[in-house]
């Protein structure tokens, strides 16, 4: 029995070791040097996004409203509809991530205010792209498993749309699993 247990304790040990080493191997995202967070502020529409199980739901209609706040954070409101029609919410809150990092590279919470301090709550939100006027975004995290294509505007015309896919794909994204994003265009 207590070699079973010592086999399964190194077993979990290696694979903890593996995923450290292969999160390492990828290099760092390419990130615009500086965001104007006024101006980054208010609504996008999700017109791609990578899958992922947060928004698995989500059958359209998806919506970030960001806020800047006193304090420099920034609360976030994303929302979407459900294949029923219904609407979900989820606020959270994003914040600079700091450690001498651009001010593109934020650390996002949904989690409640009193986890704050757990770095496991506070995910990576890391601006790779952006355009001159604040029209439309590319939001990534370094371990390419979250990307969204972000726009002001329920539509993006298409050269817009395949240059952020082309530009994802050379950092490494695997930009042929985006799903796009169903907009009502109101």
């Amino acid at each position: 029995m207590k070699n079973r247990i010592v086999l399964i304790v190194c077993l979990l040990l290696m694979l903890s070791v593996g995923e450290a080493l292969q999160a390492e191997k990828k290099s760092p995202l390419r990130v615009v040097p500086s965001v104007d967070l006024d101006r980054y502020a208010g609504r996008w529409y999700e017109i791609a996004r990578l899958p992922n199980r947060f928004q698995k739901k989500c059958a359209g209609e998806v919506i970030a409203n960001y806020t800047r706040q006193a304090d420099g954070n920034i609360t976030v409101l994303n929302s979407c509809r459900l294949e029923d029609g219904s609407q979900i919410q989820a606020e959270g809150v994003a914040r600079l991530a700091g450690h001498g990092q651009p001010n593109s590279v934020l650390k996002v919470r949904f989690a409640p205010a009193f986890l704050s301090f757990l770095p496991q709550v506070w995910g990576d939100y890391q601006v790779i792209s952006l355009s001159p006027d604040y029209t439309f975004a590319l939001v990534g995290d370094p371990g390419r498993e979250y990307l969204w294509i972000l726009s002001r505007s329920p539509r993006m015309d298409s050269a817009t749309y395949d240059r952020l896919v082309a530009e994802a794909s050379a950092q490494g994204f695997d930009a042929h699993m985006l799903q796009k994003t169903r907009q009502s265009g109101t």
